[in-house]
């Protein structure tokens, strides 16, 4: 019903910024928010930011916020992860995500992975020291 192709990864120099782009086709008017996590070997899938589609409103994990920057724009359905000041512990796979929730959504519930309906193939992201 969605689809979403993430890109925009690759190897970058610790300090260094990469921006992700989130592609979304198919039934993209059922999405009401879009989302950022990150996996790494070994490790639990975990939250890095999410996106109210219709409000423009922003929600970040506590250790993100004044490094990434999630935006939108609703004319490519599209939205982007912006990284800044890269660590090498920031490496991953970065999945995108989509949210079509039943009722009203609410912008702290997209901190769980189960909130979403469609996922991404994954891009990855290698910050070297």
């Amino acid at each position: 019903q969605v689809q979403l192709a993430e890109s925009g990864g690759g190897l970058v120099q610790a300090g260094g910024s990469l921006r992700l782009s989130c592609a979304a086709s198919g039934r993209t008017f059922s999405i009401d928010a879009m989302g950022w996590f990150r996996q790494a070997p070994g490790k639990e899938r975990e939250f890095v930011a999410a996106i109210n589609w219709s409000g423009s409103n922003t929600y970040y994990a506590d250790s993100m916020k004044g490094r990434f920057t999630i935006s939108r724009d609703n004319a490519k359905n599209t939205v982007y992860l912006q990284m800044n000041s890269l660590k090498p512990e920031d490496t991953a796979v970065y999945y995108c995500a989509a949210a079509s929730p039943r009722g009203t959504l609410r912008l702290w519930r997209l901190s769980f992975s189960d909130e979403y309906n469609y996922w991404g193939q994954g891009t990855q992201v290698t910050v070297s020291s």
